[in-house]
């Protein structure tokens, strides 16, 4: 993704205090029970004979509390649905945040990253759209003017359209809460990224009847989303480059052939299938608001459940073609690589980043008359459960709050969370969290053999630990 030296940000230390344990199972038990004078808010969720056959052991015996209250807030706060605002403060008032040990270093390229989310900072269901975070590969494109702009539906249709900006508004409007996160975020490959994360009410118009009164031809199979963005890239390891054609130059490389660079346009595609899903939406408002420049004005692509480079932002055109688009972006970059044993050889896969992958993360600690809750956040598909595990110890459940992931608009948003840590012993601790989706799927730790054989930093959703210290 950038030209950095990959470093591991997390380290992990094993601590064990049976006094901690005791006061762990306390805090555990008074999880189990019914708020006093809200019972009618929780109710046990059913974990269906599915999800405990995919699931396993860590799903048995696991009790799942969901509060029918805030969509948007943590213990305290009522839903949206009741008046009250996304901005509202999550959290009791008097409250205090203890930061996490381990910090990120300071972000070495905010031309190209910027406003990545501090995690003891989330203070809303929604991200506010001025704190919303960016990532560019070939910095904003300029020249780009409500007035003049439009999007081409081209390629393998039988009415090419060229739609503007007032084109794209007078068609309904629809509305999706999702979650967008950069599938390089976790400080895995890139020490300082951590917030390449956030919330947002992306508004636009729906893609498929565009696709669909453009007449896609039966041979087509594939859609290509261009961007306005674009920069040069250098290729090294195509043996077949014989020139460099009017706009492109080639230099000799070592072995006798050449390395050609390019201007190549930022672009991402699908299949047909895939971009005629009801939800992706050719976006201009986040959050009630036009775009910002940073998060893809005037127009960008929302593919819901989709990592946030298959969001193209500062959309130009639009392509269908009959055959895979092998661009950067696709068949170079944001391309997972795995080393795996099979039958006892070595095979190398290569898959394109896509849909996002199931994933939770501690967000902050918080102190109150003595008393401390942990909080966070889960995504990446329908949320079903949430654990926590402290030192190493064993694991708990946490709290969910907001509606099921299952009804609409908010299928593809983030649930939150709590844990009544109650009073653990001072001294330094790790927090980790893990989460099942209602089809049964839990997070992977770090270890899993799935995780463990990629060769690259893309889709880290391996269990996130943080490092506290309680005085």
């Amino acid at each position: 993704m950038f030209e950095r030296d990959r470093t591991n940000k997390m380290k992990t230390q094993g601590m064990t205090d049976s006094s901690r344990c005791r006061r762990d199972d306390k805090a555990e038990a008074e999880n189990e029970q019914l708020v006093p004078g809200r019972g009618s808010l929780l109710e046990h969720q059913e974990i269906s004979r599915r999800t405990l056959l995919k699931g396993g052991s860590a799903l048995a015996g696991l009790t799942v509390l969901r509060v029918a209250g805030p969509a948007h807030a943590f213990a305290g706060h009522s839903s949206e649905e009741d008046g009250n605002d996304d901005s509202q403060p999550l959290g009791q008032p008097g409250e205090e945040v203890i930061p996490w040990l381990d910090q990120p270093p300071p972000n070495p390229i905010p031309d190209n990253v910027g406003k990545l989310l501090k995690w003891e900072e989330l203070d809303s269901w929604r991200i506010p759209t001025e704190e919303f975070f960016f990532v560019n590969h070939y910095g904003q494109p300029g020249g780009l003017h409500e007035a003049t702009w439009h999007v081409g539906i081209s390629g393998l249709v039988a009415h090419p359209q060229s739609l503007t900006l007032a084109d794209i508004k007078a068609r309904p409007r629809h509305e999706v809460d999702f979650t967008l996160e950069c599938s390089g975020n976790n400080g895995t490959g890139l020490d300082f990224f951590i917030g390449g994360i956030g919330n947002a009410r992306w508004a636009g118009t729906r893609l498929a009847p565009l696709l669909e009164e453009a007449g896609v031809l039966k041979q087509g199979s594939e859609v290509v989303f261009y961007g306005a963005d674009r920069g040069t890239v250098t290729i090294r390891d195509n043996s077949g480059i014989v020139s460099g054609g009017r706009t492109g130059t080639v230099e000799p490389d070592p072995d006798g052939g050449f390395d050609l660079t390019v201007t190549e346009q930022f672009a991402r595609s699908m299949s047909i299938q895939e971009a005629l899903n009801p939800d992706n939406l050719l976006c201009y408002e986040m959050n009630g608001k036009p775009l910002p420049l940073a998060n893809g004005f005037p127009v960008r692509l929302i593919a819901p459940g989709w990592y946030g480079v298959a969001n193209v932002k500062w959309l130009k055109r639009i392509q269908v073609m009959d055959h895979r688009y092998a661009g950067r972006f696709m068949a170079r970059d944001y391309v997972t690589i795995r080393e795996q044993q099979r039958a006892g050889e070595t095979v190398w896969t290569f898959t394109t980043v896509s849909h996002d992958r199931l994933k939770s993360a501690p967000a902050k600690v918080t102190r109150r008359d003595f008393r401390h809750t942990i909080k966070g956040a889960a995504w990446g598909a329908p949320i079903a459960a949430v654990q926590v595990q402290i030192d190493h110890g064993p694991w708990k459940t946490a709290r969910l709050y907001g509606p099921p992931w299952q009804g609409k608009p908010r299928r593809f948003a983030w649930r939150f969370w709590t844990f009544d840590w109650g009073t653990p012993a001072p001294g330094e601790h790790e927090i980790t969290s893990r989460a099942f989706d209602v089809d049964g799927n839990i997070q992977p730790a770090p270890d899993n053999p799935f995780l463990a054989s990629r060769r690259t930093y893309w889709e880290s959703n391996g269990h996130i630990t943080r490092r506290i210290l309680i005085s």
